[in-house]
């Protein structure tokens, strides 16, 4: 696939993961995707497969309310589409504040994502998440 065709899968990740569609999100990726989050916090981890997607997505919206007040940059090169965003939230069980700018590395294959992993601010994360 060429580069413009994976800037739009992932740009059609990101928007089904905005609107809650499970169903699109599972749509384009892989069957054995891994999403890898760094850091020492409840959302941290290697989530692999179609289950790990799900059980991550609905952990995240359990856990946190997120708004993205910009449009993220994609920068791509062959397979890989890198995401360039900054986030604004709260942690739901503490009600406490964050801001989070962060990048996403993807790789996009044969029309499907197969792997992401976060570049966040954890420290900012977990201490929104101290009670």
């Amino acid at each position: 696939m060429s580069t413009q065709e994976n800037v739009q899968i992932v740009k059609d990740f990101f928007a089904a993961m905005g609107r809650g569609d499970k169903q699109g999100l599972l749509a384009i990726s892989a069957e054995d995707i891994e999403w890898t989050i760094p850091g020492e916090w409840a959302l941290a981890g290697t989530h692999r497969g179609h289950a790990g997607l799900a059980d991550l997505l609905q952990k995240a919206s359990e856990m946190l309310e997120t708004s993205y007040p910009e449009p993220p940059e994609f920068v791509a090169q062959g397979d890989r589409v890198l995401v360039v965003g900054f986030a604004t939230g709260i942690v739901k069980a503490t009600n406490r504040t964050f801001e989070d700018d962060w990048v996403f590395a993807i790789t996009v294959r044969n029309g499907k994502v197969t792997n992401l992993r976060e570049y966040i601010d954890t420290l900012a994360l977990a201490r929104a998440s101290e009670l």
